[in-house]
């Protein structure tokens, strides 16, 4: 009995929900510019901890930490624009809408590849003199971040 009373108010609950939008609202901010605001997109695809994936319109609703690496996202008119993201936090919500909030991001067209490889080979040297723990660890986050840098301009 208890089975077909919670069966029944699952179906009465998905009877009842919104239907889920076939569009997709981006929003897509930074310290340093705001690069969408609620514009609608066919698909982001994002670098995450948990691994890469891509969001489309109705995507399961989620939260995602980023991880150093390229935010591409698929435009309405068939454009892709490219992101460095260095780390921050990806939303999906039910009604499919989207919203990345980056520590940094920047075009990819616009990182100097020598200055990346300046930025890795720093943060490499960094590691190997730290003095503690916490400097060793901050070093690597910095090498982990120039390494994606790095590919991202390649």
């Amino acid at each position: 009995m208890a089975f077909r009373t919670a069966t029944f108010g699952l179906r009465r609950m998905m009877s009842t929900s919104s239907v889920r939008s076939a569009d997709m609202a981006f929003t897509f901010a930074a310290p340093n510019a705001v690069h969408y605001n609620a514009v609608s997109v066919k698909q982001v695809d994002v670098p995450s901890f948990s691994g890469a994936f891509g969001i489309l319109p109705a995507h399961v609703p989620s939260l995602a930490v980023l991880k150093p690496g390229v935010v591409t996202v698929y435009e309405d008119d068939g454009s892709t624009k490219k992101f460095f993201v260095s780390s921050g936090s990806v939303t999906i919500n039910d009604d499919s809408s989207v919203q990345i909030l980056a520590e940094e991001a920047h075009k990819v067209e616009d990182i100097d590849l020598a200055a990346a490889r300046q930025v890795l080979a720093e943060a490499q040297s960094a590691v190997g003199s730290a003095k503690d723990d916490v400097e060793r660890a901050e070093a690597q986050i910095a090498v982990e971040v120039g390494e994606a840098l790095v590919k991202a301009a390649e």
